[in-house]
């Protein structure tokens, strides 16, 4: 969709007891559920997992007036933009995916930020005196940081297209305006966030405001309000996404931007297109997974691991957690995470070899190098494709991004990933977003590693009107034609391993939705070759694991997923198992 037809009519932790029984006392839907004794909750018609309690709340609200899957997804971004600005909004990007019951089609959605059209391949490249600090912080702060944000249009495109055209525009961004005008109460994360950008935010004139008279930092608990991104809301429900590409907000966008440093300007804003792409899709473990494809690389690695696994697990390895099951998910990204910084990019702009990177005799040849006793070094899984250059590859940490995933009383679902990268992005805000630091994405030069230690490779250079590499692997997955499982992550590159891992979990253990998202996760991505974590996993698997060869290290978590699980009865849906991820305490909503 390009951004002018945006204005046509569309046919964490979750924070307090008290704000989510105050959210149920408004929104009589969110008590119609029960527990199903492992920590999801149990939904019979339609559900809402996404990592904050208020903006599960306002997808279901949207749900529950009548809108679809889509409807409640694009309900459900807004407020996230504005309870959790770190992770997401509307000057950001991401990726949505889409079932529609109806006619059992899929869509894909890739809203993801663009580089300006002064975009160079060299332009975060070090330059003479920078220490490695300096360089790295170009493409992660200010304004030479930030992508054009692809969120306004993107979530349009949703209402436009896929949405059940029986909600307004302004009824989907209602609970976000509400929130923005009238406050919220701040999480743990805020805390730890402010502490560490106090400098960048406290001289930006919206994260400013935030902090409390004397207060280094923002509290737990304390409330805040965003009235400028209440009015940036406002237009949205007005006029859909033309004010951010032509109108009043696009120029204070391009102020902001160009008055911190950077190169962004109207005809950027202008020129940004939402794009359709085809999803990937797999069968693998007697199911069809439906994922993300370039510029995302979460996919492609996805159903690379998963060829793999099903070559490496016998029957008695699928049915049971245990060291042999870990060791062979580790082994089995080493070779995709590689895969990732010599082949992908922008297929708008770079030749991507998806086919050749999951072609069956490829996979053959890589699944030869596996021991079930033994682990190989990452350089033993590459398999160079003729003609194309090689690089090593690295690990990385924990960000903003946020996931969610609806289902709707129609069958209708939708996975959908959305971020400004690093948390509050580049760290200043323009008519009250956080701005984007998606540019960080790119390769800053060939070999060096971002913020999340993905060393970069030339197809991921930055250049005018290209879109960054990511990690984000919205999925869902069939079991003959039925749609059973929705789920994907947030936290950079753990975004694929993480949302893997419940889907396994799932699949392979039957666990439920709330014991798949409670399961401790492990994390490898090549080299250095360290097999990440996450605390309190239990011993045995760890030792098994060293005996392996494995250099092992921990990690506070891996990613924050949401997963909701589809589980038919005689007569159709009889359970619908949403869990928001423990680990950054969201809470699902739904009747």
């Amino acid at each position: 969709m390009h951004a002018r037809t945006a204005d046509r009519p569309p046919h964490a932790r979750a924070h307090r007891w008290l704000g989510a029984l105050a959210l149920a006392a408004l929104f009589p839907v969110l008590l119609a559920q029960r527990a199903d004794g492992s920590g999801a909750i149990v939904f019979t018609e339609h559900a809402v997992a996404a990592d904050d309690a208020r903006a599960s709340a306002a997808g279901a609200e949207i749900l529950a007036a009548g809108g679809n899957a889509a409807d409640a997804a694009a309900a459900t971004m807004l407020a996230l933009g504005v309870v959790s600005p770190a992770s997401s909004g509307l000057g950001g990007g991401g990726f949505a995916l889409y079932y529609r019951a109806s006619d059992r089609t899929l869509h894909y959605l890739d809203f993801r930020e663009r580089a300006p059209a002064a975009a160079t391949a060299d332009m975060f490249a070090r330059r003479e005196g920078d220490d490695a600090e300096t360089a790295a912080n170009r493409s992660r702060a200010g304004g030479l940081a930030v992508g054009v944000p692809g969120e306004p249009a993107g979530i349009a495109a949703m209402l436009e297209r896929l949405g059940s055209g029986r909600v307004t525009r302004a009824q989907v961004a209602a609970p976000a305006i509400r929130h923005a005008r009238q406050g919220w109460e701040t999480s743990a994360v805020w805390e730890r966030f402010s502490r560490w950008l106090a400098e960048p935010m406290r001289a930006d004139p919206v994260f400013g405001r935030w902090f409390p008279p004397g207060s280094a930092f923002i509290p737990a608990g304390h409330r805040v309000d965003n009235p400028a991104l209440a009015r940036t809301l406002e237009e949205f429900a007005a006029r859909g996404a033309e004010p951010f590409y032509r109108g009043r907000i696009a120029r204070e966008i391009v102020a902001r931007v160009r008055a911190q440093g950077g190169v962004m300007t109207a005809e950027d804003l202008a020129a940004y297109e939402v794009r359709a792409r085809e999803p990937l899709v797999g069968t693998h473990f007697g199911h069809r997974f439906v994922t993300a494809p370039p510029p995302s690389a979460g996919g492609v690695s996805l159903l690379a691991s998963l060829a793999l696994l099903e070559r490496w697990l016998p029957p008695s390895h699928r049915g049971q957690d245990s060291a042999y099951f870990r060791h062979a998910l580790a082994e089995s990204w080493k070779g995709p995470y590689a895969d990732r910084q010599h082949y992908l990019g922008d297929p708008d702009h770079v030749d991507v070899p998806t086919a050749a990177l999951l072609e069956p005799a490829r996979v053959e040849a890589r699944a030869r190098t596996f021991h079930p006793m033994l682990a190989q070094p990452t350089g033993r899984f590459e398999q160079p494709l003729e003609g194309r250059a090689h690089r090593p590859a690295v690990p990385g940490g924990d960000a903003g991004t946020s996931h969610l995933c609806v289902v709707d009383a129609e069958g209708n679902v939708a996975a959908v990933t959305t971020t400004v990268n690093l948390p509050f992005g580049a760290r200043f805000s323009a008519a009250g977003m956080a701005m984007n630091d998606e540019m960080d994405d790119f390769a800053r030069e060939v070999g060096a590693p971002n913020a999340f230690g993905l060393v970069g490779g030339a197809p991921n250079l930055p250049g005018p009107g290209r879109r960054p590499l990511s990690s984000m692997t919205p999925t869902i997955v069939f079991e003959g034609e039925r749609p059973i499982l929705c789920a994907g992550a947030a936290g950079g590159s753990r975004i694929i391993t993480a949302t893997e891992q419940v889907l396994l979990f799932a699949i392979l253990f039957g666990d439920t939705a709330g014991e798949a998202m409670a399961r401790r996760r492990i994390h490898h991505q090549g080299a250095p070759s360290t097999l990440y974590y996450e605390e309190g996993m239990d011993d045995a698997l760890l030792e098994g694991l060293r005996a392996r060869g494995h250099a092992v290290a921990s990690l506070d978590h891996s990613a924050v997923a949401q997963m909701i699980r589809i589980v038919y009865g005689e007569h159709g849906v009889a359970q619908l198992q949403a869990a928001s991820d423990p680990r950054k305490g969201g809470r699902p909503a739904g009747r």
